[in-house]
């Protein structure tokens, strides 16, 4: 999503490490440059002033003009009050600080993803926090809307309110908090109908809900897709009914990004949850620290250990090692790794959480970083025989043409994996030659054929 923010911050970034000694009118330029770059992401004018008044006031001074490293101070200054536009260090949780049942109002205009946002805090709570969770909707408006909520109840493994044909919503809103009383519910989520723009109707029928139930949380739900509109939602809802947090979904889009830097400042509400998927798990904290980092070319290191730690098996991922270790590697294992990446999510998105990413990606080139890639792989290892998967340099031609057949590939890419393998293989067999010491003296590139460096 800030793929293309994130290069062009990244080149202005280069070209002030590569000056050395700095002036004033260096750091302007610069700053020219980092001002045209948000603006072209789609933050919000008022935002992107600010912002650039804030670097300037902190970068135009004796200690970054005077520093050993005066490239370095910049981008740190301008990390710094990235951070603080995104709502300072620190993801910021649901506030659940409330006696039982706790509601919380989720708001926004259809077709934002909010029914499906309700499912995912609903499994988030359940599961993480082991709250017992009610999901009502009070959407009378969209034709099966109501329907649609209890099925990713079902799905989620919470309780749904029982549908009652005719009531308002005012009506729902009290009967699903008397049911979460009655039952013992610990949250009850509300999911409130939305329309295609912003309307007097509908901020009144939001109004009365807030009013009725006193939600601890009202969560804003827009669509990081819609750009500046975003901006003018959050801003529209939160004088109606005062926003307490903001959930953006859609961040694996390719969106300019410029809606999430503008929120916090528009609205004075952390963004506090973020959806990158339609799966009822694709919901993560919102890390400001982490998404600066990214925009500006730093990756999130933490983040991809926190994903891999929550989807990797770890006595797979453990005799995986040891065979590894062992120099006992086959298609078989080959598999396994392979379907352990898949659970973390695409490519892309895990290449995007590395320092540097937006470099490797350019010498990588028009590399297929998708999903299909992983499973075409995985079809390829599926239509071989248990012999061939444990011995692969028994496989030749004609093998290769019932392998291609049977997975519905071609013969270059059944070539392709086995090369890829072999290329694994040695690097392995390199790793155990060498040990620990020779690694950390030698590097990666005594791991690569001939010594040659990675990319």
């Amino acid at each position: 999503m800030f793929e293309a923010l994130s290069g062009k911050l990244t080149g202005v970034f280069e070209r002030l490490r590569r000056r050395g000694a700095l002036n004033e009118t260096d750091v302007m330029e610069a700053l020219r440059e980092v001002r045209l770059a948000l603006l072209d992401a789609d933050v919000a004018l008022p935002v992107v002033k600010d912002f650039i008044a804030k670097v300037r006031e902190r970068a135009v001074g004796q200690e970054v003009l005077d520093s050993v490293s005066p490239g370095q101070q910049v981008v740190k200054i301008v990390n710094d009050v990235m951070v603080e536009a995104l709502g300072g260090a620190g993801a910021v949780g649901l506030n659940l600080n409330a006696p039982a049942p706790i509601p919380i109002l989720m708001v926004g205009l259809q077709g934002s993803g909010k029914t499906t946002t309700s499912g995912k805090i609903a499994l988030r709570l359940s599961q993480r926090l082991r709250r017992k969770v009610l999901l009502a909707s009070l959407d009378t408006q969209r034709p099966a809307a109501q329907l649609q909520l209890q099925q990713l109840a079902e799905r989620a493994g919470v309780g749904s309110l029982p549908i009652v044909a005719g009531q308002t919503p005012l009506q729902i809103a009290a009967r699903a908090m008397e049911t979460a009383r009655r039952e013992v519910y610990d949250v009850v989520i509300l999911d409130t109908a939305g329309r295609l723009s912003i309307d007097a109707a509908l901020m009144e029928e939001v109004k009365q809900i807030r009013f009725a139930t006193n939600p601890a949380e009202t969560l804003l739900v827009v669509d990081a897709m819609t750009g500046q509109d975003a901006v003018n939602t959050a801003k529209a809802f939160n004088d109606a009914v005062g926003v307490t947090g903001i959930v953006m979904t859609r961040m694996d889009g390719d969106a300019r990004g410029g809606a999430a830097l503008s929120m916090r400042a528009v609205t004075g509400a952390p963004i506090k949850l973020t959806g990158s998927g339609e799966k009822l798990d694709a919901l993560e904290d919102f890390h400001p620290e982490r998404v600066a980092g990214r925009i500006l070319g730093m990756g999130d290191v933490v983040g991809l250990v926190e994903r891999a730690a929550e989807t990797i098996d770890q006595a797979e991922a453990e005799k995986l090692a040891r065979k590894m270790a062992k120099g006992t590697f086959d298609l078989e294992d080959f598999a396994a790794q392979l379907k352990q990446i898949t659970k973390m999510g695409s490519l892309s998105s895990i290449l995007g959480m590395l320092p540097g990413a937006a470099k490797l990606q350019q010498q990588i080139g028009d590399a297929n970083l998708d999903q299909k890639m992983l499973r075409r792989q995985a079809a390829i290892i599926s239509s071989m025989t248990a012999k061939e998967r444990r011995t692969p340099d028994i496989i030749k031609a004609s093998r290769k043409k019932r392998i291609a057949a049977g997975s519905g590939t071609t013969v270059q890419d059944v070539n392709r994996l086995l090369k890829q393998f072999d290329d694994m293989s040695g690097m392995m067999k390199r790793m155990n030659k060498l040990g620990q010491k020779g690694l950390m003296r030698h590097g990666l590139s005594a791991l690569m054929p001939g010594g040659r460096r990675p990319f």
